[in-house]
């Protein structure tokens, strides 16, 4: 039986981005001969990004480049909520659209699930030839000391909870995200930590982590302190 994978991609101006995304995940999922689609979820990007997908999606076609957008920005887990909902594959890949995940890691997380059968597959930047590129001290910092609260608090059995680039079992996915309370960055950690509840199987795939390219960043002051705030919450209830 040959598995379909949908690959979903929020995006919120990622106009300079996406092509060449689009165009690499083609490269290597065409190279590798895996049954895909890409769900495109822009919240109403002022930067023309929509516009940009549209094009993109007359080179490669509606039934492999599929656009589902959104009214605005209403939050990393409720995108991914809205692209499943019209995901048709078997196995979904959450990824960023910022070229920070490169999709030639998508056919190492695709093996490792097959060769396991594991139920979640999360790209790790923190062991195993995993890394980062491009981050200033600060950002690291940042990233290092939130991931070593988590590991601390909340013992979910990865080792990077808060990246974001996973693959999933679509049943898993469902089940995990029914159960998330978190709508913006602090998403990702918790569906780890809800999967780790409900006993799922979790593998990691070293991945190597490059800052974006092309537009800014959208981590600042607010979203750490929802953070903080977050791990608080699920620390006193999970």
């Amino acid at each position: 039986m040959v598995q379909k994978y949908s690959i979903l991609i929020p995006t919120y101006n990622e106009k300079d981005n996406l092509p060449i995304l689009i165009w690499l995940i083609m490269k290597y999922m065409n190279q590798s001969n895996y049954d895909f689609e890409i769900i495109v979820i822009d919240d109403n990007s002022p930067d023309g990004t929509l516009e940009v997908a549209k094009e993109l999606q007359k080179i490669y076609g509606e039934n492999k480049l599929i656009l589902k957008p959104r009214s605005g920005k209403l939050g990393l887990g409720t995108a991914y909520i809205h692209g499943l909902k019209f995901a048709n594959g078997d196995f979904i890949i959450l990824m960023d659209a910022d070229l920070s995940h490169h999709p030639k890691f998508i056919p190492d997380f695709i093996q490792h699930q097959m060769k396991h059968d594991l139920d979640i597959v999360s790209g790790t930047r923190y062991k195993d030839g995993g890394g980062v590129y491009g981050w200033d001290f600060k950002r690291k910092l940042i990233s290092r000391g939130a991931n070593f609260l988590s590991q601390l608090l909340l013992r979910p059995n990865a080792s990077d909870l808060t990246g974001s680039f996973r693959l999933y079992k679509k049943a898993a996915l469902e089940k995990c995200i029914a159960s998330c309370v978190s709508k913006g960055y602090v998403f990702q950690m918790e569906m780890l930590v809800r999967a780790r509840q409900y006993g799922f199987s979790i593998g990691e795939v070293p991945i190597t982590f490059v800052d974006r390219l092309y537009g800014i960043s959208k981590l600042g002051g607010t979203e750490i302190l929802q953070f903080v705030k977050n791990l608080l919450y699920l620390f006193a209830t999970t």
